[in-house]
């Protein structure tokens, strides 16, 4: 079962799921806060070709957060920096990489941001509260 779910890749020794290269979009974690998107795109781009490079900036310091999105033209050219990048230095600090997927905003089936009229009782009663 285990053969089901992990490949071994171009190197015998190390195994990886599958679901590493789901995605042409990787998050980048740990990024110096004196990175920009051009020094990421010339550290990326050895990989393959880079499309876009989004830094996450905090907006009181007016600097990057720590993190980054760096979007891939394919599957394959982000999976190859994933193997080769992450745990490596860029810009002085070491990176830590993951894919990314896209996450469905305001899905219907997640609840309300304002419950007031309901509360949550343990045993799957609902207590309707009046509206001040």
């Amino acid at each position: 079962m285990l053969n089901h779910l992990l490949y071994r890749s171009h190197t015998p020794s190390l195994l990886f799921s599958r679901t590493f290269s789901s995605s042409s979009t990787l998050f980048v974690k740990g990024i110096s806060f004196s990175s920009t998107e051009e020094t990421l795109t010339q550290a990326f781009s050895q990989y393959g070709r880079v499309l876009g490079v989004d830094v996450v900036m905090d907006e009181v310091r007016c600097r990057p957060k720590g993190f980054a999105y760096v979007t891939f033209s394919s599957k394959e050219e982000a999976a190859k920096a994933l193997l080769e990048l992450n745990g490596q230095l860029v810009d002085g600090r070491v990176v830590i990489l993951d894919t990314t997927k896209a996450v469905k905003q305001n899905r219907p089936d997640s609840k309300p941001k304002h419950a007031d009229a309901v509360e949550e009782v343990p045993n799957s009663q609902h207590v309707v509260t009046p509206e001040s």
